[in-house]
């Protein structure tokens, strides 16, 4: 990739050793690789730490946010790349990407597109088919917003622009591998929450996750993901009961 523009490609982890040698192989067009560790203890630290072109630092992780806006703080190139480690770039999108950032004008930030899979299957419905996230910013204009703690939401100054071509997201490897990430964002969501003084009541722990399966399942077409799609449905209503009983913890035990 010529770039007239520099790019500094980031990362936040924790324990992805199934993904980190693919992830980091797949940004090597970039100028600066650097990763924000959360100590992982499965072997990614150890692997990012023998590969000469990647900067690694491991930092506590309090929440999305906050190790994003600090991972962005140590970029040092015109454009910042954001990817996730179960996230991969394509050919067509990496040309995009290199002619965007040199032709295009008062655009500060760049959203992705993305095709999502589980367990190797293109999963096209389920509430996945409209995902876009940004991914692509020019330094200096960006900060994460830091009461939204997951599901996090960049600030951005001037103007966005989706780019057409998408990025494949590798997000859930089994069932059980999406059920711990949905208790994990369903206990930092429940957090801001708590922070915000909001309160659970029935609705929230019955009608809320019911609306939520009914909606992806069925107006969102998630019966033709096949059981696949059943799963995940499923699991993405377990996810909105568990906040709800995390935040009535988080209430109980302050």
């Amino acid at each position: 990739m010529n770039n007239t523009h520099k790019i500094s490609a980031l990362l936040i982890t924790y324990n992805e050793v199934n993904h980190i040698d693919q992830v980091i192989a797949n940004i090597d067009f970039a100028d600066e690789i650097i990763v924000i560790d959360a100590y992982s203890n499965d072997g990614t630290f150890k692997k990012l730490k023998a590969l000469k072109n990647v900067k690694t630092i491991q930092r506590e992780f309090k929440n999305f946010a906050d190790q994003r806006n600090f991972a962005i703080e140590q970029a040092s190139n015109d454009w910042i790349l954001f990817i996730d480690a179960d996230e991969r770039i394509t050919a067509k999108l990496k040309t995009e990407i290199a002619e965007e950032i040199n032709t295009s004008k008062n655009i500060n930030g760049f959203m992705f597109k993305r095709q999502f899979f589980f367990k190797k299957k293109r999963i096209r419905f389920s509430g996945f088919q409209t995902d876009t996230t940004y991914r692509l910013f020019k330094k200096g204009k960006v900060k994460y917003i830091e009461d939204k703690i997951v599901h996090e939401m960049p600030k951005i100054e001037g103007n966005s622009k989706v780019l057409n071509n998408y990025m494949l997201h590798y997000c859930f490897d089994s069932a059980a591998h999406y059920k711990s990430k949905m208790e994990h964002y369903a206990t930092l969501k429940a957090l801001e929450l708590f922070k915000k003084g909001k309160k659970p009541n029935p609705y929230h722990f019955y009608i809320r996750p019911l609306y939520k399966f009914i909606t992806n399942y069925f107006f969102r077409l998630g019966f033709l993901d096949g059981k696949e799609g059943l799963t995940i449905c499923y699991l993405s209503a377990y996810g909105v009961n568990f906040r709800y009983k995390k935040l009535k913890e988080l209430i109980e035990t302050n």
